[in-house]
Order: structure tokens, then sequence, then C-alpha cells
């Protein structure tokens, strides 16, 4: 009505002008709802752990598959290894692969709002050291020379992270810490040489072998080799030389008085026997020949 008051302010009353930009994004907006329904369902991961297992030949190993999918439709692990299920849930299973005899490669996965998601891990063998061989050359030497000690590891993979340590009693003499990815088994060997010393003959040497897998979920494994005892003695040929040289001289001698003895006696009878003729010419001829000294 003309004069009359309003009620309520001018600005209820006017439309809302809206910038034309301001429609064309709520349009948008309005069509992702539409086309892209449940799309924070979408986006979700799976996890492995572990995620590089090292598996002993022959032994067995627990795989834990996992997703933040809030509710997965169904998951599980590919592989063509020999497989259990050990603990179940949405969101996780828990399975151990055993009689493990080959190096292999299995995927877990789960669906998630029809959508796959996956995650791809490699199993590798190891080998650990069974057998620790030592061998001493040689088992007896003298003091001062010189003797090699050697440790053999046979049939053990990856060389990574093996150290193989040579002791003298619990004394360290060397240690060596070997490099090296290749999965199929190989021998490992130490030598090392020293000086043969008195304090070595009681003392036994060993030889260990450690393999520490932690970083890829092994735990550390050791094996030490029988012990070995090292002969060693004070050289005594000198000694020996000396007394050959006396004995050479006391030989001598005793053979030179002998000799003079013979000799003393040989020259005895000959002057008798000269005396016995001179004697029997005199008695002829009526004289006495004079007596030999």
């Amino acid at each position: 009505m003309t004069g009359s008051p309003r009620l309520f302010p001018e600005s209820l009353w006017t439309p809302l002008k809206m910038s034309p930009f301001c429609c064309w994004g709520l349009c948008v907006a309005f069509l992702a709802l539409l086309c892209c329904p449940g799309s924070g369902e979408e986006a979700f991961e799976v996890h492995v752990s572990p995620e590089q297992p090292m598996v002993k030949h022959g032994g067995s190993q627990v795989i834990n598959c996992s997703t933040n999918c809030t509710k997965p439709e169904n998951g599980g692990l590919e592989t063509s290894l020999d497989k259990i299920v050990l603990q179940d849930s949405p969101q996780w299973k828990l399975f151990m692969i055993f009689n493990v005899s080959q190096n292999s490669s299995m995927r877990c996965f789960f669906w998630c709002s029809r959508k796959q998601g996956s995650k791809s891990l490699n199993v590798g063998l190891y080998y650990p050291p069974k057998q620790v061989l030592l061998k001493l050359q040689p088992t007896r030497v003298a003091v001062g020379s010189p003797f090699t000690i050697e440790c053999r590891v046979p049939s053990v993979a990856p060389l990574e992270g093996l150290t193989v340590t040579l002791l003298r009693g619990s004394e360290v003499l060397h240690s060596q810490t070997f490099e090296g990815t290749a999965l199929s088994p190989q021998e490992a060997m130490v030598t090392y040489s020293a000086e043969a010393q008195l304090e070595d003959s009681s003392h036994n040497f060993s030889c260990q072998a450690k393999m520490d897998l932690r970083s890829r979920g092994v735990k550390v494994v050791d094996s030490v080799s029988d012990s070995q005892a090292l002969e060693v003695f004070e050289p005594v040929q000198d000694n020996w030389m000396v007394i050959i040289v006396v004995v050479s001289v006391l030989l001598l001698f005793v053979t030179s008085v002998l000799l003079c003895f013979v000799f003393g006696q040989q020259g005895n009878q000959r002057r008798r026997g000269i005396y016995r003729v001179q004697a029997a010419w005199m008695r002829l001829r009526g004289t006495h020949p004079a007596q030999p000294a």
C-alpha cells in the first residue's frame, strides 16, 4: 500500500543478484556430485609387510596384506606358493606361505567400491651358513715360522650381510664382511697368515660365520667350526749341530789314538823282529846285540 510502512527491510524483498561465474561453479559442483558418487572410497591403498621378505630354503614366512579402505568388498594373496590363511578381517588378512623352494613373486589385492588395488612383492631365498670348515697349514710349526688359517663356508647365499671371523680362543685374529646380492648358493672363503708364537699352543683356533639379514626381516644366523690346536715348538737345529760337531771331533780323536796305538804296536813288533834276527846272527858270531829301547 502506498505510503504504508514495510514490516521488513527492502533488502529482503529484493531478489538476490548472483554473478554468472558463481552460477557456473555451482553447476559444475552439482554435476560432479551426480557423476562421481562415493569418490572418497576410490582413493585407497594396499599395504604388505614385510615388503621384501627373505625365506630360508624350504622354510615359511608370514605375509600381512592390509588396506585403508573402510569397507573393502574382498581381498587376498595371489601366489604360486603353498599358503594358508592365519587370520582374516575386512581390512587385513594374515597369510603363511610355506615349503618355499624358489624365488617367487606374489600380489596382495583388495576390492573397494568396485575398484581393485594391489601391491606386488618378491620373495627371495637365503641359505644360512650350516657348515663352517677350518684348516690349519701346517698343524705343527716352529716358533717364528709362518702358518695359514683357512676358513670355508660352503653353500651360503646371499653373501650380503655375511661376516666370517677367525678366532684364537676368544681373541679375534681377522674378520671379513662379504658383499653380493646373488641369491644362488656359493662358497665364501677367508685365509689369514701369521707367525707362530709359543702361546699359540695354549689356545684353540676356530672360525665363526654370521649372517645378518635383519633388514630383510630375518634373524641373525651364526655357525661355528670345530676347534683345532696348533703345535708350536722351539727350533733346536743349532744345538744338534753343536752336538754333531763335538761327537765328530771326539770320534776323530779316538780314531787317531787307536791308529797311533796300532801303528806303535806294529813298529815295536817290527823292531823286535829285527832284534831277534840280529841276536841270532850275533850268537852265531859269539857276540851279543844291544837291547832295543
